[in-house]
């Protein structure tokens, strides 16, 4: 008896071993695939999240260049304007610029605003580059007025100045409010040298002393320089678009300044009247800027700034580039 029951025993641990096995065992395998699960959830995951990447990737591919054709197409439906046959331009109420007939008629303005064409729409603004003051070729003085009239103050002015003209001229001797490039330029966390040169283009004024950007770009209620200045310009300026700020700049008065607006506010003039006539002014303009964007989807995708100018040499005329910034 004592014998069987031993052996009862025996074989009740022997099958509560094996349960507890064969538990140990159905529990590791449940670790396993949930550690599967998990491994192929991640792995979804990140195809998925690359998949997403890749697609965002390809679309910002795709509207990058359809954008830049949008771009070129609104430069292109620019320089169809320019070349038409006008022999005056001058900038409405809307701050808009229009083209006007040697009979000083105004022509119909192409939409320049969200133009539909496929793949989206383009903008683009027309501005007269020879409403500008030409930094290249203008005298301090007149240098100085324009900056007083962006309310900057006279050791601010000197230094602008002065500045420019050391970016200018050939030498390294800086003037008592300037800078060159061995006593200021080279000396800066990124140095450079100063061009000892005219300058190429506007922008190239964020490098020279005392340019900042809020003088550059100007702010709310205050031009910036890069609306008042040209380097590309013929170094007249047209008497029917200049702005209150360069004329100013010109050394007119405030009641010569109101007498311009007034008269070409009712039609461009046809020629400048001679109590202007050694003010440097003219009537017409060859050179433009052309600002366009490029809009996909809502939103601004491209970008681009060129000066051109209108050649009359040619049948038909000719507008060639002079500068461009913007598209890659």
């Amino acid at each position: 008896m004592a014998g069987r029951a031993e052996t009862g025993r025996a074989t009740r641990r022997a099958t509560h071993g094996s349960k507890n096995s064969r538990t140990r065992e159905r529990g590791f395998a449940l670790v396993v695939v949930l550690l599967v699960l998990a491994l192929v959830a991640v792995a979804g995951g990140e195809f998925a999240y690359s998949m997403r990447l890749e697609a965002a990737a390809v679309r910002a591919y795709k509207n990058g260049i359809i954008g830049n054709h949008l771009a070129e197409a609104a430069l292109a439906q620019a320089v169809r304007e320019i070349v038409s046959d006008a022999a005056y331009v001058v900038e409405e109420a809307d701050g808009l610029l229009t083209f006007c007939t040697a009979d000083r008629a105004p022509l119909p303005r192409l939409k320049r605003e969200k133009v539909e064409l496929t793949g989206g729409q383009f903008s683009y603004r027309i501005t007269d580059e020879e409403a500008r003051l030409n930094v290249n070729t203008s005298a301090p003085d007149r240098i100085d007025r324009l900056l007083q009239t962006l309310g900057l103050e006279k050791d601010e002015r000197d230094t602008i100045s002065d500045s420019l003209q050391d970016w200018r001229d050939p030498n390294d001797e800086h003037r008592v409010r300037g800078a060159e490039s061995e006593d200021y330029y080279l000396k800066l966390p990124v140095p450079y040298r100063a061009r000892n040169a005219n300058l190429e283009s506007i922008t190239e004024l964020l490098q020279i002393k005392g340019v900042t950007p809020a003088i550059y770009n100007g702010t709310k209620d205050t031009p910036g320089l890069a609306a008042l200045v040209s380097v590309r310009s013929s170094g007249q300026v047209n008497i029917n678009t200049a702005s209150v700020q360069v004329l100013s700049a010109l050394g007119l008065s405030t009641a010569e300044i109101t007498q311009i607006l007034q008269s070409r506010r009712n039609t461009p003039y046809n020629q400048v009247p001679g109590q202007f006539g050694a003010r440097n002014m003219s009537v017409a303009t060859k050179t433009f800027r052309i600002e366009a964007e490029a809009i996909v989807d809502e939103r601004v995708v491209a970008r681009l700034t060129a000066i051109v100018q209108k050649k009359l040499e040619g049948d038909p005329p000719t507008v060639p580039v002079l500068e461009w910034s913007g598209l890659q």
